[in-house]
């Protein structure tokens, strides 16, 4: 199983695209109230961009009782942050955003759930692009 901290370089199409990285940040200074945090950073040309995920109401991230890298919004969306195909889909999302490449962190929770949808129609053969999860 990879480290943790290593950068990892996915390829697409044969070119190395986004090489990746995912942390877990726990709150500054001991109470001072700041969450626990994911951060999945994305590096392209000079640039890194960091996407949050802040632990608070209606969204969780593991804190120690579950695996570093999952996030959830405790409706039953998760996200690995570790799994390459969730990756390609928030590279994806940022860049019809505008977020890609551009050095900074975003809030991680605004791409949240057109990810979680991405990934579950890529998940469920037979399914449109762009159909939400569920019945």
């Amino acid at each position: 199983m990879p480290k943790d901290h290593a950068l990892r370089r996915p390829v697409v199409d044969g070119t190395t695209a986004y090489p990746w990285s995912v942390r877990h940040r726990h709150g500054g200074r001991p109470g001072d109230g700041e969450p626990c945090r994911e951060v999945r950073t994305l590096y392209q040309g000079g640039s890194a961009t960091r996407f949050v995920f802040r632990a608070g109401e209606g969204r969780y991230v593991a804190d120690g009782h579950w695996y570093s890298g999952r996030v959830t919004d405790g409706r039953g969306n998760l996200l690995d942050l570790h799994e390459p195909g969730v990756v390609r889909a928030l590279a994806d999302e940022a860049r019809r955003r505008g977020l890609l490449p551009v050095t900074g962190e975003a809030d991680g929770w605004e791409l949240f759930e057109a990810v979680a949808v991405s990934r579950a129609a890529a998940t469920t053969p037979g399914v449109p692009p762009g159909c939400p999860p569920g019945p």
